[in-house]
């Protein structure tokens, strides 16, 4: 059982635009309260998976209590969640903000405000957090702390006259991070007496203890030994172990309220756990379940089949265990006649694709084929249905729809104004509709609405090159609107690849499955007979590319004789190219399903 008073206790949240410093700050926190020894350090503590150490983000929230003597003699309990700046990650922060009170706003004293600052700043104002802004990195050369000041004054609307300067690399001012966190940030609120009421905040599976929950209780207290009951699902458990994490797991007797830590309860079954679910005492629940948290809508979906059909029961059980520990990825089961069976995903971006399926192949040892991502199109059929469309191969045949609509996005892009030509033209040629430009300071921010499905492709990484890295980009769904939009199908040799067919706007089809047709030529291997590589609207053919065919040498055993014998050979080999175009089959590899991906603008 812990000791320290509820006035005592602050929950709060790093939040940040991506490489701004959040988790280099977790770390000086940790080293500061002397959380871990200096032996048990590294960097990057927080980001314990392999993957946020390759990349260098941080993709999970991850959550440590650290304990603070404050100069006023009291100790302090801090609850501290490192939180990723990705705005394909933007769900796993809005959970964390739901289990803080306050939240530290790290801006990069030399890049100042970027779109992903403005985007989580703006969650954060809305959970309701007192909010101290922190000017990290003033040690190098190009900050500019007295410029950023004033540009988080004049874009977020924050009083920033006392916001901390600090350089989390070198540890300078972190002292002073903490006493701001102890003063200026609210305790939590709850009653101990009141009928327990815990918000499931993040789960994860662990192949010792079953389920493990991240829980943070609003009232009453969580106890080892005690039944709780999930409201949403009605399922019942005994909770086994109670504990916090320093950052490594350390069992305590109970949490009472306003702390965050983690239950095991022998979970085995892991549509028992939904994030956002409130956790309540079986004998004496609560009246009614905390708000949660709102569903997180896909805006990306693709196939992912597995290379050996064997493997299909071990794909849902890994889809089902991935699904548990990041709530913002769907998935429903399809099939495919040249893939077989596999399932229908739902991402909130390209990253978020390649997250799960690096994470898929390193933890689960899965061998995946992803078909070409798309997004959800409305399709309006004729005889006044409406349906939604995940998947371009199931799209109905064109004489039965009225009309189709696409989802649009509201994005918002901050650049310094030497790139802005650059970005417009940009926004203009993805069919982008300017909604507002303004400046600060020599810094723009344009806000476009833009189709979604010319974002989703690489739209990111052209934003990166014509801005040479300065621009950066935030966006919000914003509605759907009728387009002109065609499924463009992908043939090979004759046979369509229901897996490479994708929908696009008519005005740029052409390009599309001309550049598709192209990069197909060159990543499919060559055979012994001609392959035709063609793009169609419906039965009209709009590229074609032809593989040329290996050729073998059948003559070369031929020295010198009758001139009939060579050409009875050539013959022969004209014969059975023509019979294996028609019964070949052409196998295309992984890369080349992955090329549909990786359009050229």
């Amino acid at each position: 059982m812990t000791d320290t008073p509820i006035e005592n206790i602050r929950n709060f949240a790093i939040i940040a635009h991506i490489d701004h410093g959040k988790s280099t700050l977790a770390d000086r926190l940790i080293q500061t309260t002397g959380a871990l020894s200096a032996r048990e350090m590294t960097n990057q503590v927080l980001d314990s998976m392999d993957l946020e150490r390759e990349r260098g983000i941080t993709i999970k929230a991850q959550t440590v209590r650290l304990s603070y003597r404050a100069k006023n003699g009291q100790t302090y309990e801090l609850n501290l969640m490192d939180t990723p700046g990705h705005v394909d990650f933007a769900y796993e922060v809005s959970r964390s903000l739901a289990a803080c009170e306050g939240s530290l706003l790290v801006v990069d004293a030399s890049q100042g405000v970027e779109a992903q600052t403005l985007a989580n700043v703006y969650q954060a104002i809305e959970a309701g957090h007192e909010i101290v802004p922190v000017l990290n990195k003033v040690d190098l050369p190009a900050a500019e702390p007295e410029r950023v000041r004033q540009q988080i004054e004049d874009v977020i609307g924050l009083d920033a006259s006392d916001a901390l300067m600090i350089s989390a690399k070198t540890g300078l001012n972190i002292e002073g991070v903490l006493e701001a966190l102890v003063h200026r940030l609210p305790p939590p609120k709850g009653d101990p007496a009141a009928p327990l009421k815990a918000l499931l905040v993040d789960s994860w599976y662990d192949p010792y203890l079953g389920v493990v929950i991240l829980v943070r209780v609003k009232d009453g207290r969580l106890k080892r030994g005690q039944k709780i009951r999930m409201m949403s699902t009605g399922a019942a458990h005994l909770v086994e172990q109670v504990g916090v994490f320093s950052p490594k797991m350390i069992p305590t007797e109970d949490l009472g309220p306003g702390e965050i830590g983690f239950i095991t309860a022998a979970i085995k079954t892991v549509a028992d756990c939904n994030v956002g679910d409130t956790l309540t005492d079986d004998r004496a629940p609560a009246a009614e379940a905390l708000p949660g948290f709102k569903p997180s809508v896909p805006v990306v979906w693709c196939g992912l089949y597995p290379v050996d059909a064997d493997d299909f029961e071990k794909l849902r059980d890994s889809l089902g265990k991935l699904r548990l520990n990041d709530a913002s990825f769907h998935y429903d089961p399809e099939t495919s006649a040249a893939l077989g069976f596999g399932f229908r995903c739902g991402f909130l971006g390209l990253l978020h694709l390649e997250i799960i399926q690096e994470r898929l192949s390193r933890e689960f040892d899965l061998d995946l084929i992803a078909t070409a991502p798309s997004v959800v199109y409305r399709v309006h059929r004729t005889n006044g249905e409406v349906a939604e469309l995940h998947n371009p191969a199931d799209m109905p045949d064109g004489s039965v729809i009225d009309h189709i609509e696409e989802p649009w996005i509201k994005a918002t892009i901050m650049v310094p104004d030497d790139y802005l030509g650059a970005i417009l033209q940009l926004c203009n040629d993805r069919r982008g509709e300017q909604v507002d430009l303004t400046y600060v300071g020599n810094r723009a921010m344009a806000v476009y609405r833009l189709p979604l499905n010319e974002v989703v492709f690489d739209f990111y990484d052209r934003l990166k090159s014509v801005s040479r890295g300065y621009a950066s980009f935030d966006y919000a769904m914003d509605g759907y609107a009728p387009g002109e939009l065609v499924r463009i199908s992908i043939l090979v040799n004759n046979d369509p690849v229901d897996a490479l067919s994708f929908i696009a706007h008519r005005a740029v089809a052409e390009a599309r499955g001309r550049s598709i047709c192209a990069k197909l030529k060159e990543l499919i291997p060559r055979q012994l007979f001609k392959i035709a590589i063609q793009a169609a609207i419906g039965g009209r053919v709009i590229a074609r590319e032809t593989l040329s065919a290996l050729s073998k040498d059948v003559t070369a055993k031929c020295y010198g004789g009758d001139i009939s014998r060579k050409r009875k050979l050539l013959e022969k080999q004209k014969e059975g190219k023509k019979r294996m175009r028609q019964f070949g089959k052409v196998e295309i590899p992984q890369s080349a399903f992955l090329a549909a991906l990786k359009m050229d603008a």
